[in-house]
């Protein structure tokens, strides 16, 4: 008796037939990175339509079509990222993981938070020092007297100023404390760090003026941190002229020119922005502000905190309904060894939160017997208005600033690594370039700054370029692959730590060693196999993949390079890279 199949079974039989090739394909490995071209650009550079706001009072909304501002809260962030957040996330299941916002080629596209210069075209020495104040005005120490027009007093911060208005222009005025120099030599280098490496930063400089070039407006209010407004009188002004920093009978200060747009206050460490439809990854997992942990942690600039950022509204000029939101970071006079009037929370910055309950609870465990980086923290002789601030005890991942940070507190290794290699572009010669923008009087602290500089960028490349690969900056000729070995080209390591190898290997075949060239200025290079594959294979077929692994032995893990074999006349074409850990 013959066996007679159902209608349904054999409408299933012909469906798995048709289905095998398929379901035999899917067993096959895939290629990871499409034949395409990398994204290099945000889309949130781009101007939007925004949604206009009706009904609100004028008072309250001076421009209905831009987002609306911001206002932090000093006592409300130090508290909730102190206490509230770390009990919160105790209990919270926050899986973390990596950075959303990272190209194929584990770089983050240029956009409205950060966008690449040193690490993408180069900069000079000069470039460095001009920063972020390239081809802008500046204020004349020899302008006539009483053109500088005082229209605001400094809301907020550490350091006493006031804003004024010249040429239709503001700027900013930042004054010195007790320690001579460093608040106003800080606020330009910093701002000079952060411009070249690709934040946003505003365009600080010192300038030394006679009394007689400012002008009062009457009736000035400043509002402080904590406490009632005061007033922005002559006293207060000559109050504030007393305490900063003279050169002969002028007077130096930090001015900040003002920035473009219309300012919404503050970004956040978290979360995004209801009212921006360009902000649509969370900020605590852009690796943009991620990485920027180890930024602060090379100058310690330990108060990096929401409210020392800004969000501007950048309007169309063709659509007043258009425009994008900008972020910058502002107010960097905290770097290089603030101090607070306690001498003992001074000597605690870049090494502990100024609420540390996990040292504390160590404390409590040895009874407080081990020594700390703080215990041992000392001034250097010459340079002790820049406080602690130092190589010793250096140690870039334990890096912590004023209070947690939701988003230095998520960042990976991966974010930690991208940031180092921006910092390794920084050569002695520019970190000199930016130093020189603080103009400080005294030529050994000038040179003092930069050394102690180039010192923590070298931990920092010790730390970061031990685990994931320094290789970068791919670039093709016919099938010679060159990258740059960035700890080789920095020093990072011995001369004979470096001992490269590679192998090659199609997407379903066996891997096969090729030899490696170690060049000059840390390049890197090997000659990658032709392949036999005929003109008619369609470039993006799976056969012409190629992954490529290269180590250079002195980190842990090697750079593996992603690419298609597109044949002659296109050569290889290199679609994405990874650095794994091993």
């Amino acid at each position: 008796m013959g066996f007679n199949p159902s209608p349904r079974f054999a409408l299933s039989a012909a469906l798995l037939l048709a289905l095998a090739p398929f379901a035999a394909g899917c067993g096959a490995p895939q290629p990871k990175f499409a034949l395409r071209v990398v994204v290099d650009r945000d889309k949130d550079l781009e101007d939007h339509k925004f949604a206009c706001r009706d009904g609100k009072p004028a008072a309250k909304v001076d421009d209905p079509c831009a987002p609306e501002s911001y206002e932090s809260s000093f006592a409300w962030d130090a508290a909730d990222n102190t206490v509230f957040r770390p009990v919160a996330k105790f209990f919270a299941v926050d899986p973390g993981g990596e950075a959303k916002n990272v190209n194929a080629f584990d770089e983050t596209p240029d956009s409205s938070w950060f966008t690449a210069r040193i690490s993408a075209k180069g900069m000079t020495p000069d470039e460095v020092a001009n920063g972020p104040c390239l081809g802008g005005p500046e204020l004349d120490p020899e302008d006539a007297d009483g053109s500088w027009v005082i229209d605001h007093g400094k809301d907020n911060g550490a350091n006493p100023g006031f804003r004024v208005k010249h040429k239709g222009t503001k700027y900013m005025m930042k004054a010195d404390d007790a320690q001579v120099e460093r608040a106003s030599a800080a606020t330009a280098i910093a701002a000079r760090f952060y411009f070249a490496a690709g934040w946003f930063a505003p365009c600080d400089s010192i300038v030394y003026f006679r009394k007689s070039v400012l002008k009062l407006t009457p009736g000035l209010e400043i509002k402080a941190n904590v406490g009632p407004s005061k007033k922005l009188d002559q006293k207060a002004l000559d109050d504030i002229l007393e305490k900063t920093s003279k050169r002969g009978d002028l007077f130096r200060m930090a001015a900040s020119r003002w920035l473009p747009g219309k300012p919404l206050g503050p970004f956040r460490y978290e979360s995004v922005r209801d009212d921006d439809p360009n902000d649509v990854i969370p900020h605590q997992d852009r690796r943009d502000l991620r990485g920027a942990r180890v930024m602060a942690a090379w100058l310690n600039h330990f108060d990096s905190r929401e409210q020392n950022s800004m969000d501007t509204w950048m309007q169309s000029e063709k659509d007043p309904e258009s425009g994008h939101v900008q972020h910058w970071y502002i107010d960097l006079g905290d770097s290089f060894g603030s101090e607070w009037s306690e001498d003992g929370f001074s000597r605690r910055h870049g090494h502990s939160y100024l609420l540390d309950f996990e040292a504390i609870g160590a404390d409590f465990i040895t009874f407080g017997i081990p020594k700390r980086p703080w215990d041992e923290a000392q001034r250097t002789d010459g340079a002790e208005n820049f406080g602690y601030y130092s190589a010793r005890d250096f140690a870039p991942e334990d890096w912590k600033g004023e209070y947690p940070n939701p988003t230095f507190s998520r960042a990976t290794e991966h974010d930690d690594a991208w940031a180092t290699r921006i910092i390794a572009r920084f050569t002695e010669a520019h970190v000199a370039a930016a130093v020189w923008a603080g103009k400080l009087t005294s030529d050994f602290q000038t040179q003092w700054l930069t050394r102690i500089l180039m010192e923590r960028r070298r931990l920092i490349l010790h730390r970061y370029f031990a685990k994931l690969s320094p290789l970068t900056d791919p670039k093709v000729n016919d099938h010679e692959l060159c990258v740059t070995d960035l700890a080789r080209s920095t020093a990072t390591y011995d001369a004979s730590a470096f001992a490269y190898t590679a192998d090659v290997r199609p997407i379903d075949g066996a891997a096969v060693s090729v030899p490696v060239e170690a060049r000059g200025e840390g390049a890197v290079c090997l000659q990658l196999p032709a392949s036999d594959i005929a003109a008619s294979v369609p470039p993006s077929d799976r056969s012409r993949y190629r992954i490529v692994r290269i180590y250079n032995h002195a980190s842990r893990g090697p750079l593996v390079v992603h690419a298609y074999d597109l044949g002659a006349p296109d050569g290889v074409r290199v679609v994405g890279l990874e650095r794994p850990f091993h």
